[in-house]
């Protein structure tokens, strides 16, 4: 049978932990085929980000037209976009990407700036979901955001804004919260005990996409891919790989 064509387009993660790495093997470890356009190139291991390398608007544009003229794609990720040209390459062409997942990322796990709210938030209302994590729901809302309570509030007000859904995570409360069709729902499970969570929310929103192209209604696809996270999370828990936080397991079966 043929797979399902998952698109990512998103930064280069150099240490493999993030970026197009982790989406392209949750692609795979998910059973689709995954296809990419590279926004940025990051150099940075599990220490953090040392230099970036922003792709020209103009290669952006080709990569994406060279996938969409010959690949079915069912659903695609959008990760880092830092320049506002480069986001307007995918809102041009937004009529042609199905099941659209954002993930705003704006700040590595190490702490290193990668994009701005208003970079991002153009994309917000053409999303099928949108995944931020509370940090980055805070700074795409101006506030910070610290409780389950604030991650609702946070949630509806993100939904106003134009996507269809919208998944707000707390991994270290291992609570998400999720806003779909003007009902949120509160999605609980138990914290896992590791330090190497570098790229989880890379590999969260792509899970998502690659249960959007199955057929998985938003609720089904989320929940899916919580529990991928959490076993890649256990997974790679006793990994020692660089000499900070390191990636999760995505290969990792029934831990």
């Amino acid at each position: 049978m043929t797979p399902p064509v998952v698109l990512t387009i998103a930064g280069s993660d150099s240490g493999g932990g993030a970026g197009i790495q982790a989406d392209l093997k949750t692609f795979a470890a998910l059973g689709a085929y995954g296809t990419s356009v590279i926004t940025a190139i990051t150099a940075q291991n599990t220490l953090g980000v040392t230099d970036v390398h922003g792709v020209p608007a103009e290669i952006v544009a080709a990569q994406l037209d060279a996938v969409l003229a010959d690949f079915p794609v069912a659903a695609v990720k959008v990760g880092m976009i830092s320049d506002p040209a480069v986001a307007k390459v995918v809102l041009e062409r937004a009529a042609d990407l199905p099941h659209l997942v954002v993930d705003p990322v704006l700040v590595a796990t190490a702490g290193s700036r990668l994009s701005e709210p208003a970079v991002v938030g153009v994309l917000l209302p053409y999303a099928g979901v949108v995944t931020p994590n509370r940090h980055e729901a805070g700074a795409l809302l101006g506030r910070v955001i610290e409780t389950a309570e604030e991650m609702v509030s946070a949630a509806a007000e993100i939904a106003r804004l134009g996507p269809r859904a919208v998944v707000v995570t707390g991994s270290e409360l291992a609570l998400d919260v999720l806003h779909v069709a003007g009902e949120t729902t509160l999605l609980r499970g138990e914290p896992v005990d590791t330090r190497n969570n570098h790229g989880s929310g890379c590999t969260f929103s792509s899970a998502i996409a690659v249960r959007l192209a199955a057929g998985d209604p938003v609720p089904v696809a989320v929940a899916a891919a919580k529990e991928y996270v959490r076993r890649g999370l256990r997974g790679g828990a006793a990994w020692q790989l660089g000499a900070g936080p390191g990636p999760l397991d995505h290969f990792a079966r029934s831990i």
